[in-house]
């Protein structure tokens, strides 16, 4: 696995749930939180749902592309991702067209971070189809297809299983065709998509042979369409409350440092619902600090 520098991406939750009075929490957030924080990060990554998790629908639930976008005309210096797109909530061709949109006005800074969903009373309850789990993700595959011909092509068309496009251009192109971001652990169809399709991998990390098992699955899917497989970058969403002592700070360390060790490149971190820009600060001096320089 090729050595790669560290990043760090900031998770900002559009939910909004009773401790924070209902009020999306990236809302709170974007107010006292990350002016303080995110200038220190890598980049900012937003969910794609429609609504919470309660079963009165009662929580505050922002829309994922709307949200990132205002993010991005906020914050100019920070790469932008979603954590991650269900391709299933529009339609592929949209898609790249939003993407291209975001990648011109962002200044290049749009990673396409997308996924085959999963939240089936979501997309029942707003009219999508819900195919099977095999079926979603290789309409996945062909809509990562789609977007890079129309990222790139002046006249693109495809027709494929699932999706087809005429001639769907998707001026104005962007000058640098944004990165593709596949969040999947699926062993027997997800992961070889990520192989032969992703330039980042979003997977979970349960223990190390798991994980090294699924990295070497994604490694063959690559090496079988003649992918270099050290292209495809690691990244890893890893849960937890911001540091409140050194102690908490070593703990970070030591946790990130053996994920590190694995290979993982890029940390997306979700902290939760800070209500202080301290402990981000500390986040920052104590581990973002140390572990960016070696």
């Amino acid at each position: 696995m090729t050595s790669r520098p560290v990043h760090f991406g900031w998770l900002s939750p559009v939910a909004g749930h009773a401790g924070s009075d209902f009020q999306p929490i990236v809302m709170y957030q974007e107010e006292h939180i990350l002016p303080h924080a995110l200038p220190h990060f890598d980049s900012v990554w937003i969910a794609d749902h429609f609504y919470g998790f309660d079963a009165a629908k009662t929580e505050g639930f922002l829309e994922g592309w709307t949200t990132l976008t205002w993010l991005a005309a906020r914050y100019p210096n920070v790469m932008l991702c979603h954590h991650v797109l269900g391709h299933g909530y529009r339609n592929p061709a949209l898609t790249a067209k939003m993407a291209s949109t975001l990648q011109v006005l962002s200044g290049n800074r749009f990673i396409l971070g997308i996924g085959g969903g999963w939240r089936d009373d979501e997309y029942r309850s707003y009219g999508y189809e819900f195919p099977s789990a095999g079926t979603r993700l290789r309409q996945l595959e062909e809509v990562v297809q789609i977007c890079r011909l129309m990222w790139t092509e002046a006249h693109p068309t495809f027709h494929g299983e699932y999706f087809s496009i005429d001639d769907a251009a998707a001026t104005p192109r962007p000058d640098v065709v944004p990165r593709v971001l596949i969040g999947s652990a699926g062993e027997q169809v997800g992961l070889p998509i990520v192989g032969r399709q992703a330039d980042l991998w979003n997977g979970p990390y349960r223990n190390d042979d798991d994980w090294r098992r699924k990295r070497s699955i994604i490694d063959r899917a690559a090496e079988a369409v003649g992918r270099d497989p050290a292209a495809i970058e690691n990244t890893l969403t890893v849960a937890g409350d911001l540091p409140e002592s050194d102690a908490d700070s070593q703990a970070w360390l030591d946790r990130l440092g053996h994920l590190v060790s694995l290979g993982v490149s890029t940390f997306v971190m979700d902290f939760g619902h800070p209500l202080h820009p301290e402990p981000a600060l500390r986040f920052v001096e104590q581990v973002i600090g140390p572990m960016k320089r070696g």
